[in-house]
């Protein structure tokens, strides 16, 4: 395997394992303060707006090189 496709499967796969431990950390978080469901729901909309511009620039970069 070449140590370009095996950085970029790495990089894949650890970024999406720790979106989801970020995930599960406000998951926590909205637990223990008791934050409810809409102030669980503004925890993961701001998480979510993070995860949805790593998505986009990972997007952007894949079109770009075609």
């Amino acid at each position: 395997m070449e140590t370009e496709v095996f950085e970029e499967l790495m990089m894949t796969v650890l970024v999406g394992g720790l979106i989801l431990f970020m995930a599960f950390i406000v998951w926590d978080l909205a637990k223990k303060s008791k934050a409810g469901r809409y102030g669980t729901a503004v925890l993961f909309f701001a998480l979510g707006l993070g995860v949805l511009g790593f998505i986009i620039k990972t997007v952007v970069i894949a079109v770009k090189g075609l």
